[in-house]
């Protein structure tokens, strides 16, 4: 039995309403349903009568709530003692965010709503960071290129300037920006999909305007392992957004901004139905 689970189950008998207690929460009123599904599950019994109209707790949900206040009010103490603080606002990440996590963090820390709470980052694939947002174990991720997904809300929060990245014995390699004709000898190599965005549409566009045809090498695996790569092939390259650029230490590779600028949309990804305000602050802070 999870602590969590019986958070949300005071939270909705006090609330006596799922929605209004998924806003209390800041999660999605589906995740809180699974939650007391599964809690009612565990105990055997049923907490809560629900009807179109309203929600009543049973016989069995008031003995229920009072042992379950007794638990968080010790887990709170456990809490206290150890310098733990009692709220945890989780952030889906990545390699690459760094920065703005940083600036973000900050930001979210001054909005009235979460002040007070603790920030946990959950470092996951693309797929799993979505994923996770919709079981509600997450209350947002931040992604690059994705336009839309099911059963979330995608709120376009930042533009950044797209970067290749080339071994330092590139022939481009001293160049102050790239034109994408100057890479059809080489090799595109691409993070892994769990690891990385594809080549955005953008850059697509703007190689098959050029007439060139980006010939893709083989997947790579994590950017990290991607850079290795590249700076070891003087035929190879790849393309980075501008915050992970800022990350890039290795001296063996090059970042390259295109001619014409390339960019690529950053977005805070939420449950479809957080409370406008809470959405609009959480994109608000992690903007440029």
């Amino acid at each position: 039995m999870e602590l969590r689970a019986l958070h949300y189950f005071v939270v909705v008998a006090d609330e006596l309403h799922f929605g209004r207690a998924a806003e209390r929460l800041h999660i999605a009123q589906p995740a809180v349903s699974r939650r007391i599904a599964q809690l009612e599950r565990e105990l055997g019994v049923r907490l809560l009568d629900r009807s179109p109209r309203r929600v009543r707790l049973t016989a069995a949900g008031h003995r229920v709530l009072a042992a379950a206040r007794d638990a968080l009010a010790a887990a709170d103490r456990v809490r206290a003692a150890a310098g733990e603080p009692a709220g945890t606002m989780r952030i889906g990440t990545a390699a690459g965010f760094s920065a703005r996590l940083e600036r973000g963090i900050d930001a979210l820390r001054e909005h009235p709503s979460a002040r007070g709470v603790d920030v946990a980052l959950v470092d996951l694939p693309l797929a799993a960071r979505l994923d996770e947002v919709r079981r509600g174990e997450i209350d947002l991720a931040l992604a690059r290129g994705v336009r839309s997904a099911p059963g979330l809300r995608v709120l376009p929060t930042w533009t950044e300037q797209l970067f290749a990245v080339v071994s330092a014995r590139h022939p481009a390699a001293g160049h102050a920006t790239i034109d994408p004709a100057d890479l059809a000898v080489g090799d595109l190599r691409i993070p892994s999909r769990e690891h990385a965005l594809f080549l955005p549409e953008a850059l697509t566009a703007a190689m098959r305007k050029a007439g060139v045809e980006a010939r893709a090498g083989r997947l790579a695996g994590t950017v990290q392992d991607t850079l290795v790569e590249v700076g070891a092939n003087p035929r190879s390259w790849t393309v980075l957004p501008g915050d992970q650029v800022a990350e890039i230490r290795s001296a063996r590779v090059r970042a390259i901004p295109f001619a014409p600028q390339t960019t690529i949309t950053g977005s805070v990804v939420v449950p479809v139905d957080l409370p406008h305000t809470c959405a609009g602050a959480h994109q608000a802070a992690f903007g440029d």
